[in-house]
């Protein structure tokens, strides 16, 4: 994710401009998701979520390194900004559709799975250098068949990393939407170990044509640990995911995620993800943010 640098100086302004009011500890942590992209560095980006008025976020890196480590550390640290999960989805080529993504994504396509189990390693390393308490992927199209011999190799790809994690200290958080909620469930259980955790992306399920974010918790709740704020339409093309949309003009229930999450006490991170670029991103991510501040108020009490 890229936030326009003209726009969010802008942000920054009106936000200065602003009069000053006593800090508030929000139920729900908001923050947003930022890539570190080839000729960046993590302070840049870090310090781009500062200035958008944000606590926390989920940061990946396009090319992860050993060496992110320290960097990234000291730009959290600099910035006040608390990193809620590192993301990594490994090397490869990736297809966000239904022709081409059961063969691409995630730990499920043989070709990519064991380059792709090495780099989960190592996101586990670079966070626990930096202090992250996660890591966070897509898993791929996990067969919902069970005796489907793909879905045994998926279960042994997925303890091995989460083995390797638990051995770090840090969760491993699976990504909603390739996947039915049952199933992924089905496969938490099958991997067995006490360090695994959802990311709910409350649009995925829906893009997907999965589900819905709000019976969803009826499967998973107790397992999420993070959520992706993103909004969204049903497929209608049998080979292309719906329509993401700005958050509120999709067919995500907010009021009645935010509902579902206070009955099952979470009080974690809501990370918001626009798949836009330019000035529209950040203009999204602003009114995101303001829409989503009012219905935790109103659901969880101020």
């Amino acid at each position: 994710m890229r936030i326009n640098r003209r726009a969010l100086l802008q942000a920054a302004a009106v936000g200065a401009a602003l009069p000053a009011r006593a800090a508030v500890q929000s139920p729900i942590r908001l923050g947003i998701v930022v890539w570190v992209r080839k000729g960046e560095t993590a302070d840049a980006v870090v310090g781009r979520v500062k200035k958008l008025g944000f606590p926390t976020c989920q940061i990946g890196f396009e090319d992860l390194k050993p060496r992110d480590a320290v960097p990234l550390k000291a730009a959290l640290q600099a910035h006040g900004v608390e990193a809620t999960a590192l993301l990594e989805l490994g090397p490869g080529r990736m297809v966000w559709d239904f022709r081409d993504g059961p063969l691409t994504i995630g730990l499920v396509p043989r070709a990519t799975r064991r380059a792709r189990i090495d780099v989960m390693k190592l996101a586990a390393d670079v966070a626990s250098g930096a202090g992250i308490p996660a890591i966070h992927t897509h898993c791929g199209f996990i067969p919902e068949n069970l005796n489907d011999p793909v879905y045994a190799e998926t279960v042994a790809a997925v303890k091995e990393v989460a083995v390797y994690c638990a051995s770090k200290g840090r969760t491993l958080l699976f990504e909603t939407g390739q996947e039915s909620p049952i199933t992924l469930l089905r496969l938490m259980r099958d991997v067995g170990t006490k360090n695994l955790g959802v990311n709910l992306d409350t649009a995925n399920l829906i893009l997907y044509g999965k589900g819905n974010p709000v019976d969803a918790m009826d499967v998973i709740g107790k397992y999420v640990k993070g959520l992706h704020a993103k909004d969204g339409r049903f497929p209608t093309d049998p080979w292309t995911l719906g329509e993401e949309t700005p958050i509120g003009q999709g067919k995500v229930d907010f009021r009645g995620v935010i509902r579902r999450l206070k009955e099952v006490q979470f009080h974690g991170a809501m990370t918001i993800e626009r798949e836009v670029e330019g000035d529209q991103q950040t203009k999204d991510i602003l009114a995101s943010k303001a829409y989503l501040e009012k219905l935790i108020v109103e659901v969880y009490g101020s």
